[in-house]
């Protein structure tokens, strides 16, 4: 039994406090912690997938709307559903906590779930098309607060100072997708076959089943989460080291300077709320922000320090991490934009070839999207029990490879996805010009559809690799009271990216259109869909060239209690 008094501290106004012990409660947290909201999670992603993955067909085989508008429709909501994160997460590092945001979210999402099963299974209900907008649109509250939350409440339920559960830390990012992906696998294969087939009511009324039990699950689970109190909004103290630094900016330390502001005045990283931060020890990037930790004469000559003139070392390294992780962030647009034609230009394809299975079942053309959960299924595996363990004998880092390494591995197989579809595409017109069926759009190519396996295939390792990395990456680098905000930030590179896919798309269309003729006309037969791949083969390069070079000057974060004797780690080649 640890009977070590807590260390005294003097907080702003003069006041005692005692600083909380950092010794974390052996008894809760971990794995018999994180197990409950893996579960929470998967059965969200079981009801997002259960309703987008067949929106656009009861947008237009149910409520008779028109292709263009129904599209319309799908993309302005998933668009919201993705924005809605960014507020969420801030509301929860903000005034809420990541539980109470969970446990809210969850029953808002319950409560769309249900609204959308009473639309869709009572036909006389006054105004159901506006019922059933109305649900969807909370299923998009529920979103934003689920999903900066969950994972970063999940991997709090490890402690970073423990080298024991750093690694558990490192495996449960992959598990983690696992359990995203099995959700998401098992609403495409079970969920849609029964809206199709059975019935709605029955289909949407699956998933607010699923989310109900879920929450239930998570609740059983209280005692043995790890919790955080919210510190008050984080964006105040970015914009107190930007104040500070513009105030600052011909102040010399050397010549009006009186020093500077190390620690906070509890030395040791208690903040406000009473949470103990980490201190951050200091690095050589954005060093115009230490303008931000300068004492001056009117420092100096004040007994309660003013935020908005002086900030401590770590705060203002917490500042830098977030302008670091920008330039990553950038550099992950492109392939976010590669992994959006999955589920369009990949499914057209799909569409075109020949999709039979003996004489009485024919696949769904997007149903091939179950190859790449598959894949990831598979390659998490063993990534994590072989690749891993495998590559930490040579790098002595507990996960193996760095989280930037990961990323551009990734970002690598995005390239070589284009690659391999612009090659498959190339074949399959050749196909359809040899049999003469250039001017027949509706008719079935004599190829099957399994020639589209690698490109699915090699979409999934895109995931298992970059989306998996910038999970961890975003929690990771992240301040610590500003990971949910880190995790929307993440989760908003696959909704910009979608929007980029979209431009990109008109884009081509209005320069190709002006050439003659357009490479993504809907006679595929005709177009040059392989050209938009192979276009976009050769974004990926030019941005996993920049990729490299951002992350060659990236600088990990690095606590006060990190080994003294190690140096600040600079990402290695990525790729």
């Amino acid at each position: 039994m640890d009977n070590s008094v807590a260390p005294m501290v003097i907080t702003d106004d003069g006041l005692q406090e005692t600083a909380i012990s950092s010794k974390t409660n052996p008894s809760k947290g971990r794995w018999r912690a994180a197990i409950f909201i893996i579960f929470v999670e998967m059965a969200e992603r079981f009801a997002y997938y259960g309703v987008a993955g067949n929106l656009f067909t009861y947008l237009t085989n149910v409520l008779g709307e028109h292709t263009a508008t129904a599209a319309k429709n799908v993309n302005t909501w998933v668009g919201v559903s993705a924005i809605f994160p960014l507020l969420g997460g801030f509301i929860a590092d903000s005034y809420l906590g990541r539980f109470k945001t969970i446990i809210a979210s969850s029953v808002i999402y319950l409560a769309g779930l249900l609204l959308m099963t009473l639309s869709v299974s009572v036909q006389s209900l006054r105004h159901h098309r506006a019922v059933f907008f109305t649900a969807l649109y909370i299923l998009s509250i529920g979103e934003g607060g689920h999903k900066p939350c969950v994972q970063t409440f999940a991997a709090d339920q490890f402690d970073e100072d423990t080298v024991e559960e750093k690694k558990d830390k490192s495996s449960f990012f992959n598990w983690w997708y696992v359990g995203i992906v099995v959700g998401s696998t098992t609403a495409i294969l079970v969920v849609i076959y029964v809206q199709d087939n059975v019935g709605w009511g029955l289909g949407f009324g699956m998933l607010a089943a699923a989310v109900a039990a879920a929450l239930l699950l998570f609740l059983i689970g209280i005692r043995s989460y790890r919790r955080q109190r919210p510190v008050g909004s984080p964006l105040t103290r970015v914009m107190q080291v930007l104040v500070a630094t513009a105030r600052k900016l011909r102040v010399n330390e050397t010549r009006y300077g009186r020093g500077v502001c190390l620690e906070d005045e509890g030395d040791g990283g208690v903040e406000e709320g009473g949470r103990r931060g980490r201190s951050l020890a200091p690095t050589n990037q954005f060093r115009f922000l230490d303008k931000a930790t300068i004492i001056d004469d009117i420092d100096a000559s004040t007994k309660v320090r003013n935020h908005w003139r002086l900030c401590p070392a770590t705060q203002v390294e917490e500042v830098k991490l977030l302008f670091s992780l920008f330039p990553i962030w950038l550099s992950c647009l492109t392939f976010a934009t590669v992994i959006a034609q999955m589920s369009t230009y990949f499914t057209k394809q799909g569409s075109t070839l020949e999709r039979s299975i003996g004489s009485h079942f024919s696949i769904p053309p997007a149903s091939l999207q179950v190859c790449t959960g598959l894949t990831i299924l598979v390659s998490v595996g063993l990534y994590d029990r072989v690749l891993v363990p495998v590559a930490r004998k040579f790098t002595g880092l507990p996960s193996g490879i760095t989280m930037l390494q990961r990323i551009g591995t990734g970002i690598f197989f995005s390239m070589l996805t284009m690659v391999v579809a612009a090659l498959v595409e190339t074949k399959r017109i050749s196909v359809a010009i040899d049999h003469g069926l250039t001017d027949s759009p509706r008719t079935t190519l004599p190829m099957k559809i399994w020639w589209l396996l690698p490109q699915y295939m090699l979409t999934g390792m895109c995931d298992v690799f970059t989306i998996v990395g910038m999970q961890e990456l975003f929690y990771d680098q992240m301040p610590e009271e500003m990971r949910s905000i880190g995790a929307a930030l993440y989760i908003s590179t696959v909704g910009v990216g979608s929007l980029m896919s979209s431009a990109a798309i008109s884009i081509v269309q209005a320069i190709t259109s002006r050439a003659g003729g357009k490479w993504l006309g809907d006679n595929l037969n005709r177009a040059h869909l392989n050209y938009f791949y192979s276009v976009l083969a050769g974004c990926s390069a030019l941005n996993l060239i920049v990729y490299i070079w951002v992350a060659k000057r990236f600088v990990y974060k690095k606590t006060g209690c990190d080994d003294p004797k190690g140096e600040q780690k600079k990402a290695a080649e990525p790729a």
